[in-house]
């Protein structure tokens, strides 16, 4: 290990862009595949790496909902959710706002009521356990139309959830315009939640443009593609609208061909606000550690470097203020003892 990678895993860290399904383990996907047999998803290791080799963004999507197919009941939810805090532990991750989608496990069954009292007791369970501190953020499968998105919104405006605090959009962009959720978002921001769409990842720009001036975004999912919009940029930076960027995501899902082509460089040259996230990261085979590595790689950074990104990711969270800046200090102190 590199003295840069010792670094990067002592690092007090948040994430912004992180699924609940997709941070399934390997070891929990193939128990959850073992107790649900009539599932297509491989119960060997091998095989199961096999399976996790996409081919494209549709085969994916197609291969993520499989595995959520395997979230059968409350239970499922909440082992899947203490044991995706559980590994964010170990890599020193101090807060997290996982993406949850609670329309696919109601449309399957799970009473909506359980569904939040699972991640609800999952997320008590590993601050005071782990130490890990969790929020939620409840996503509109997109591909699943309007029919989700009410579900989504009325779970997200009438029930809630003590750890929710955004309203996010998620799941293919081609053929799923940003506008027509627009109802929706109007609704959860009126309940006081943050705007946080998923834009620009296999879309161009105006996908993001969409998201900003149609679903009022704060934050943007990826937004791969704002680069080729140089007032897009602008916009960004002059708004301080930060990108949730997942760079071996981004490789994986073929959003960009060459992982040393991508457009974080042009994001932060622009003077945008970037963060460094892993978004489904058993499934594309790498975790936070791995993705800020790969981020001081491309940007050239030494420690300090590296540090910024992770107060950039505190900067653009929605953790309390008090919880920021002391998270904010943990990184300092980390990285002004930093002997590498």
């Amino acid at each position: 290990m590199s003295a840069l990678d010792s670094f990067i895993a002592g690092l007090p860290k948040a994430e912004l862009h992180v699924h609940h399904v997709g941070s399934a383990s390997p070891r929990i996907v193939a128990e959850l595949a073992a107790r649900h047999p009539d599932s297509p998803v491989p119960t060997d290791p091998e095989a199961l790496a096999d399976f996790f080799t996409f081919r494209d963004f549709a085969h994916f999507i197609q291969v993520y909902l499989s595995v959520v197919d395997l979230i059968r009941d409350a239970e499922d939810i909440r082992l899947l959710t203490f044991e995706v805090a559980r590994d964010m532990a170990r890599q020193n991750i101090r807060y997290a706002e996982l993406t949850v989608t609670p329309y696919s496990s109601t449309k399957r069954g799970i009473p909506d009521v359980a569904f939040l009292e699972a991640i609800e007791d999952a997320r008590k369970a590993a601050e005071s356990e782990l130490g890990v501190v969790l929020r939620w953020c409840f996503d509109i499968p997109g591909e699943a139309g309007l029919e989700a998105a009410e579900e989504t919104a009325r779970i997200a405006c009438d029930l809630g959830a003590d750890g929710l605090v955004s309203f996010g959009l998620g799941g293919p962009e081609i053929g799923v315009p940003r506008p027509q959720f627009k109802p929706y978002f109007d609704r959860a921001i009126a309940a006081g939640l943050h705007s946080v769409p998923h834009a620009g990842e296999t879309t161009g720009p105006q996908t993001i443009w969409d998201a900003l001036t149609e679903l009022r975004a704060e934050r943007i999912g990826h937004g791969t593609s704002a680069p080729q919009d140089p007032r897009l940029l602008a916009h960004l930076a002059e708004h301080r609208i930060p990108l949730e960027v997942c760079p071996t995501s981004n490789l994986a899902t073929r959003a960009v061909t060459d992982l040393e082509l991508h457009p974080i460089k042009e994001m932060v040259a622009a003077g945008v606000l970037v963060t460094v996230n892993s978004d489904d990261p058993p499934m594309f085979g790498t975790d936070l550690n791995t993705e800020y590595a790969v981020a001081a790689r491309l940007l050239d950074l030494d420690a300090r470097g590296v540090a910024v990104l992770a107060r950039n990711a505190v900067e653009a969270s929605f953790l309390d203020p008090a919880g920021k800046a002391a998270l904010a200090a943990e990184i300092d102190a980390y990285t002004a003892a930093w002997r590498g």
